[in-house]
């Protein structure tokens, strides 16, 4: 694709078909605080070199699109003295012709990986169905995007803030398998569990590598594979709920909505937990990059 543009590390893994794992940006733009963005993006990074892979966080900078980014450009992202675009696949165009900078949510990310040739993406949890919904019909690119582009895409299951059964069932219509790694039922970011069982399930990297071979070779679109998060930092779903309810209740007050309702939330949520919620980003988000890594190697080893 002539309009994007890839760092020197990722064009040489892609001339040398090297294993790549895509890494969203809108975590660091919108999703964390300063330094911890900065931080996760590194041990991200980090945790897919370790598993034997080459990290290529995508963004958009100054209307540019950048498959990988040198450590300016994330530092640009992360430090946030200039207004940054969160940016759905719907975005890009408006991004690119305004030559504005921002980052990828899940849905730009899966578009501008599959173009780019890169078959697994690592984030923390997936866009969905929001709670409230026949009030505000507020449902994400990200179900949608998943469905049409033909990546892996590894979470920590949806964000514990939305609709989750809404958000399963509509995964389900849209052709989307959701799998477990190592759990038969659907984690929910910040839990290990949240109830809803899940027909599929792997316990190895090889066979969720087979599975994203059969799906390719079916011209099939995207498929999620959830992880819970690490045991010893994952929160009781219960006591989450209850935060949720005050965060969502807080958000409803100020009239937070649309693509400002995540980041407020998160935000809420970390402080009502005295930081827990944000440990357990920073380690989920580590804890998928690995697997991602270890994925893209065995893709590549066919």
């Amino acid at each position: 694709m002539t309009f994007l543009r890839f760092s020197d590390e990722v064009r040489r893994a892609l001339d040398a078909k090297a294993p790549l794992v895509a890494l969203e940006t809108s975590v660091v733009a919108q999703g964390l605080p300063y330094p911890d963005n900065l931080g996760a993006a590194r041990a991200c990074e980090e945790a897919v070199r370790r598993a034997g892979a080459v990290p290529a966080p995508i963004a958009v900078v100054d209307g540019e699109v950048w498959i990988g980014l040198e450590e300016s450009a994330m530092r640009r992202l992360a430090e946030g003295k200039e207004r940054l675009m969160k940016l759905g696949s719907r975005d890009l165009p408006v991004a690119m012709a305004l030559k504005a900078s921002g980052g990828t949510t899940v849905s730009a990310t899966c578009e501008l990986a599959a173009a780019a040739g890169i078959r697994v993406f690592a984030t923390g949890g997936l866009g969905g169905v929001h709670r409230g919904v026949s009030e505000h019909w507020d449902i994400s690119q990200d179900i949608g995007a998943l469905a049409r582009y033909p990546v892996a895409v590894v979470c920590a299951g949806a964000k514990s803030v939305l609709d989750l059964p809404k958000t399963m069932e509509s995964l389900e219509t849209a052709g989307v398998p959701v799998i477990g790694v190592g759990t038969n039922e659907l984690p929910s970011f910040y839990s290990r569990g949240s109830g809803l069982p899940l027909e599929h399930r792997v316990d190895d990297v090889d066979t969720a590598a087979r599975i994203v071979h059969a799906r390719l070779r079916l011209g099939q679109g995207g498929m999620v594979f959830a992880l819970p998060p690490p045991e010893d930092v994952a929160l009781p779903r219960a006591d989450v709920e209850l935060h949720i309810a005050s965060a969502l209740a807080e958000a409803d007050r100020q009239g937070i909505r649309g693509k400002a309702v995540t980041p407020f939330l998160l935000a809420d949520m970390a402080k009502r937990t005295g930081g827990k919620t944000l440990k357990v980003n920073l380690a989920l988000l580590t804890n998928n990059s690995r697997f991602a890594g270890e994925l893209a190697v065995a893709l590549a080893r066919g």
